[in-house]
């Protein structure tokens, strides 16, 4: 939660408190005012900030009011009343407290916080794969833009994917735009995966079709989170020779191969629950770094090795600085075409009413 404090030196020592240990001290001071002065305008102006679990610690732990996953913070963003929405994320996420939330004024500190996945799929690819499989359910996963999400049926994260597929009740369905997540999932569900594509591809993402004469009940696509493409089964195992008795948590964005050699796998907030139930004295995240730090802040009993260094870059444009511009001067304002927020919405919607 947000630090609520009545000078900048409270700030600083509330900051300590929480993150000694993980952000060095002269970052510590550098920010503390920086959060202070967020904390008292956003007051003023009756804002509300939504930091995703990937934000900097520093940012993270002192001006959000609500933290967690894409799918926690849909809900928060559907029922905030605040006038002003700062979401402390990429622009997906933005766009959909905005689809949810249509009245409120939804702001992103930095008009370049993309995403590799949203982009690797367009609602022209969409249609393309609706007329080539007609009357197949379509999932799209939250990391989509909302143009997207007005083209498929429902909605899912990564904490409900599985639920949302096995909602429908049939044998088909298309999931997009992730592989890796598409897969994970089919193997949870039971179900044989293509990657049926539009144009070429590179060598290790060959097409297989029914074409081929390969069975299958899931149609996937070629898109793939940058950060949690890197990391390897390789990595698991040098891992573990030196510590055997790490438990092992992979991001189900990560390759089946590594999610397969890993203890557990799950959203971002499944993770957080895990790290603070298991007795393991030492665990390794194979996800975002920044988001270890923030499990890592919380969990000071713990060990959390360091082979989580891999920083989203999307993620990163998002700095307290940005945050506090973005409050001044209300920039960068996130809307949505009213058409395509009504169809986004539906899908939202659905996957909201899933568990």
């Amino acid at each position: 939660m947000a630090i609520e404090t009545a000078s900048v030196e409270a700030t600083l020592t509330a900051l300590r408190d929480r993150l000694s240990g993980v952000v060095p001290d002269f970052e510590l001071e550098l920010k503390a005012e920086l959060a202070f002065q967020i904390n008292q305008l956003k007051r003023a102006r009756g804002a509300v900030i939504l930091g995703h679990n990937y934000m900097e610690p520093a940012l993270y732990h002192s001006v959000c009011d609500h933290q967690g996953d894409s799918l926690e913070l849909s809900r928060v963003a559907a029922a905030a009343e605040s006038d002003i929405i700062i979401f402390c994320g990429v622009r997906f996420m933005a766009e959909t407290a905005k689809i949810l939330n249509p009245s409120r004024t939804v702001l992103i500190p930095s008009p370049v916080a993309g995403c590799s996945l949203a982009a690797s799929i367009t609602a022209a690819d969409v249609r393309d794969l609706k007329s080539r499989y007609p009357g197949v359910p379509v999932v799209a996963y939250i990391n989509t833009y909302a143009d997207v999400k007005a083209e498929v049926d429902v909605c899912c994260t990564s904490g409900n994917a599985r639920q949302v597929v096995e909602s429908f009740g049939t044998d088909t369905v298309i999931f997009l735009p992730d592989e890796y997540l598409a897969a994970n999932v089919a193997r949870e569900t039971g179900k044989q995966i293509i990657f049926p594509t539009i144009g070429p591809v590179s060598a290790d993402r060959q097409d297989r079709s029914a074409a081929n004469g390969v069975h299958h009940d899931m149609i996937g696509w070629h898109g793939r989170c940058e950060v949690h493409e890197q990391f390897t089964v390789q990595d698991v195992k040098d891992v573990r020779r030196q510590f055997p008795d790490v438990a092992v948590l992979a991001h189900p964005e990560c390759s089946p191969e590594v999610v397969a050699v890993s203890d557990f796998s799950g959203s971002t907030a499944a993770m957080i629950c895990y790290v603070r139930d298991i007795d393991a004295p030492r665990y390794l995240l194979l996800t975002e770094c920044s988001m270890g730090d923030n499990i890592a802040a919380e969990n000071p009993d713990r060990e959390m090795l360091g082979l989580c260094s891999v920083r989203c870059p999307h993620m990163n444009e998002i700095t307290l600085e940005l945050v506090l511009a973005s409050l001044q001067e209300t920039c960068y304002e996130v809307d949505v075409p009213e058409d395509i927020r009504e169809r986004a919405r539906h899908s939202i919607d659905r996957m909201l009413e899933i568990r």
